[in-house]
């Protein structure tokens, strides 16, 4: 009795105590200033103890505290610590943070920042510090492995040759913008990102809006946009020194300061690192500096400018050809065997490689012109200077598939002899090279102005319009590099020129110009009803201008050097809702439809001024979208349906005629059907402990064969008894794995130090092919091909499935009065083998197909300094 009796006692006064330590209950949703978007694991703090708790994934918190009056702080990765005073009990309402960078408010409106359960699309959100942990010595499209609807490799493994796809569709149809800036090549669409190397040191955030997005370019993407928003400019003064190692001789150091912003409203931030490496596959030696620079001044309330530049100068050695999987086999160096390399004099020299430096730069005014309205003008220019590797005259690399032996290797499965080539080269004397190498060289000169406006037309109506001007050029000319002993290279590929002799340096083969011009326009309302309805609608349209000129093939006098310009218009409509079902459930939709300008070389046939196809019709796209959003205290949630139909794909086949004349068809009713489910969650176990996961279902197919396409010689002359009849019909959509699936530890051990395990699967994956290789014999009568199309065709290889394991660990502490961290990775921990890309072969099957092979497992090693 004594003993239950001291029990109450006890209880009671450890409830007393509870009772006076928790004076008040406050409450606030925590949001990122400008945009509202919600802050989820945002730190509050009761200021002057530890008592706190985090954010929710809405930005909500709610804290018991030991006062019934005082102060909390609130802080956040990339935002100014906060300070908010309480009273007992009270309702704090929404807290707004500003980004700890100048400007990048400003810079999320011009690139289109989606806001989760606001903005009606399917997106995900990647953070800086997320980004410096799981980079590591990956290819920067591989931070989104684990993204719904994603598929990035290492292509064939050499530095920047990175690979992504999204939702099936490659880079010519996912729009890739860099504070929203388009960087897609104007010509063919397609995103080359050694361009960008070191572009994870400097990003703040990247988005991934899958499917019609935010973007307000004019002209949409098909399968989604990649949203990349650099920093900015920090406001306060300081920076870091980094530097990291791993696997294969990686190295990497760099430095980053910032003035901080200065009482004259002038800031400036310089970010510098020299990345080199022996590389994972075997000739694949790299060497890389990346630059960037961002200049602000606050002129006055009303007005600020900012000045960016950055890029990468790189060069690498490269796996362009893939080979079969007996080789890989066979070969000592197994997964990392590459044949595109050797030795000369005893230096390594590349048969294939990359090398190129694209400065980008961009002059932003922001202009407030009251508090509803604001114009976003951004100014652009890139000079891309660089091109590939390879060889030139006599082919002599060639190698047997089962014993690796080859006339002009160091031994089997070996690297190439060089020296070799330069005696026989020596030998040749005044006959010139017979085998020697040359640069495809891709240089080019872009400019634009991006210019957006918003104004509140009421508190729940805004508008956004604006322009989107680029001009475009690319210079396109093969030039010698090494003739590899001789004396000169002869060369007939100029009419002006004819049986040059060609010195290193000198254009061969081909030089030629491609123009584009563009000017597009769009517009959008946005409608926000008490934060639980939201709406908008978007009409965009612009005009794409193809023109060619082309030094080699026609002689100074041919008015053919030089054709007209090609007018090709496109336009988009788009429109979407979300609805907030109370405080754990929302609801969208989005459809659309668009118009997109079929790609340069679908103009201009064959690479000629006198084949052009200037009828060649617009790509259609329609999509629409269902998605159901959950955020529950533990759980947030997403599930999105989605169905994109591509029709008249932009389809160009040639053709050898007996008289060695090239005849094409401009190949139309190429349609694909994208149409899928994703799903993807966070678990909150605790406030140290996230669980995370996705799982993404593809159906991806060729919707029907195509028949009796006609072809036509070089004078546009119908040949009438050769249609072209393609066998497509229920055929997987291939390159890109149609089922992936993801789960992931994210763990605070404290704050200072964090774990994360990913795992990632994929399935369904089947070899690439190109459409236009599924044709039917034209020595077939009609009843044979209506036979063999009522059949269903043989599917190409399915690769085998494949799961990897990654690691991460960051830890922060003190190195003297200075903040440092210490960070590691491990990709593929388990060293998995498997095959991450290939090219479908005769018979479909795996002893024909030509593949890639992933890399093993890498490491790497970082730490950093900051004052």
């Amino acid at each position: 009795m004594k003993k239950t009796a001291q029990f109450m006692m006890l209880a009671g006064a450890l409830l007393f105590t509870s009772v006076i330590l928790a004076q008040s209950t406050i409450k606030g949703v925590v949001v990122e200033a400008g945009i509202n978007m919600p802050l989820p694991g945002a730190n509050v703090i009761e200021k002057g103890t530890t008592n706190g708790v985090v954010t929710d994934f809405d930005g909500n918190f709610t804290l018991e505290t030991e006062s019934d009056s005082g102060e909390i702080l609130i802080t956040y990765v990339g935002y100014t610590t906060k300070t908010v005073a309480f009273t007992k009990d009270a309702d704090l309402g929404t807290i707004s943070m500003e980004s700890s960078q100048v400007g990048l408010q400003e810079i999320q409106i011009i690139a289109s920042v989606a806001v989760d359960r606001k903005t009606p699309v399917a997106v995900s959100t990647i953070k800086s510090e997320d980004i410096e942990l799981k980079l590591g010595t990956q290819e920067f499209p591989e931070i989104l492995k684990s993204t719904p609807g994603v598929y990035a490799t290492k292509a064939g493994g050499g530095y920047g040759d990175g690979r992504i796809n999204l939702r099936g569709f490659n880079s010519e149809n996912v729009a890739v913008l860099i504070n929203g800036i388009p960087v897609n090549d104007m010509e063919n669409g397609r995103v080359y990102w050694s361009n960008w190397a070191g572009l994870g040191d400097v990003t703040s955030t990247m988005q991934v809006q899958r499917g019609l997005g935010a973007s307000k370019v004019a002209v949409p993407s098909i399968g989604g946009t990649i949203n990349i928003i650099t920093k900015t400019t920090d406001v306060e003064a300081g920076g870091n020194v980094f530097t990291s190692v791993g696997n294969n001789g990686y190295t990497k150091y760099g430095v980053t300061y910032s003035t901080g912003l200065m009482d004259n409203g002038f800031a400036a931030t310089v970010n510098a690192a020299k990345t080199t490496g022996d590389g994972y596959v075997d000739g694949t030696e790299f060497s890389g500096v990346s630059y960037f620079l961002n200049l602000s001044q606050e002129i006055n309330e009303q007005h600020k400018v900012a000045f960016t530049v950055f890029g990468s100068k790189q060069r690498h050695g490269q796996r362009q050809n893939r080979q079969l999987i007996e080789t890989f086999r066979n070969a000592e160096s197994g997964r990392k065997f590459n044949a595109d390399w050797g030795y000369k004099n005893g230096q390594v020299t590349f048969q294939e490689d990359n090398f190129y430096n694209k400065p980008q730069m961009s002059l932003n005014h922001y202009w407030d012109l009251n508090d509803n309205t604001s114009i976003n003008t951004t100014a652009y220019a890139s000079f891309g200077s660089g091109g590939g590797g390879g060889t030139a005259g006599d082919y002599k690399f060639g190698f047997d598939a089962s014993t690796g032996k080859g006339d002009y290797r160091i031994g089997n499965f070996g690297p190439i002899n060089f020296d070799k080539i330069v005696e026989e080269n020596i030998a040749s004397g005044a006959n010139g090279a017979e085998t020697y190498l040359r640069a495809s060289r891709n240089d080019h000169n872009w400019y634009g102005v991006l210019s957006t406006l918003k104004t509140n037309l009421t508190d729940d109506l805004v508008l956004l319009a604006g322009l989107d001007y680029r001009n475009y050029k690319g210079i396109h000319f093969s030039e010698v590099t090494d003739l590899l002993g001789a004396e000169y290279a002869l060369d007939n590929g100029n009419v002006n020129n004819p049986n040059a002799a060609l010195q290193v340096g000198d254009k061969r083969d081909y030089y030629n110009d491609g123009l584009v011009g563009w000017l597009g326009a769009f517009g959008q309302l946005e409608y926000d009803l008490n934060e639980n309805f939201n709406a908008f609608i978007s009409l965009a349209a612009s005009n794409t201008s193809y023109k060619r000129v082309d030094y080699f093939n026609y002689l100074d006098s041919d008015p053919l050097q030089e054709t007209d310009w090609y007018n090709f218009f496109g336009y988009s409509a788009k429109g979407g809702a979300n609805y907030r079902i109370g405080l754990n459930h929302n609801v969208f939709a989005n459809v659309g439809y668009f118009e997109k300008a079929p790609g340069f070389d679908a103009v201009f046939l064959n690479f000629s001024n006198d084949n052009i196809n200037s009828d060649a019709e617009n790509q259609k796209i329609s999509s629409f979208e269902l998605g159901y959003g959950f955020r529950g205290e533990k759980l947030s949630a997403n599930l999105n349906l989605y169905h994109t139909r591509w029709n008249d794909r932009t389809e160009i086949a040639t053709f050898q005629q007996p008289d060695n004349t090239r005849a094409s068809a401009n190949i139309l009713g190429v349609n694909a059907i994208h149409q899928g489910i994703e799903l993807d969650f966070i678990y909150r176990a605790t406030d140290k402990l996230d669980f995370t996961g996705m799982l993404s279902l593809g159906d991806w197919t060729w919707d029907k064969n195509v028949r009796d396409v006609r072809i036509f010689d070089e004078d546009q002359n119908e040949i009438s008894d050769s249609p072209v009849n393609l066998h497509i019909s229920g055929l997987k959509v291939a390159d890109a794995a149609q089922t992936t699936m993801a789960l992931g530890l994210n763990y605070k051990i404290s704050p200072e130090t964090r774990l994360i395990i990913d795992y990632n699967y994929y399935d369904d994956l089947y070899a690439d092919f190109d459409p236009s290789d599924r044709g039917l014999s034209s020595n077939l009568s009609p009843e044979e091909i209506d036979e063999i199309l009522a059949t269903d065709p043989v599917q190409t290889w399915k690769m085998p499935a494949y799961g990897l394991f990654d690691v991460g660990f960051t830890h922060g502490f003190k190195f003297g009065s200075f903040d440092a961290s210490l960070t590691a990775r491990m990709n593929n921990v388990f060293d998995t083998e498997y095959i991450s890309d290939a090219q479908d072969g005769s018979g479909s099957n795996a002893q024909t197909s030509l593949v890639y092979y992933g890399y093993g497992r890498t490491f790497s090693l970082g730490a950093k300094i900051n004052f």
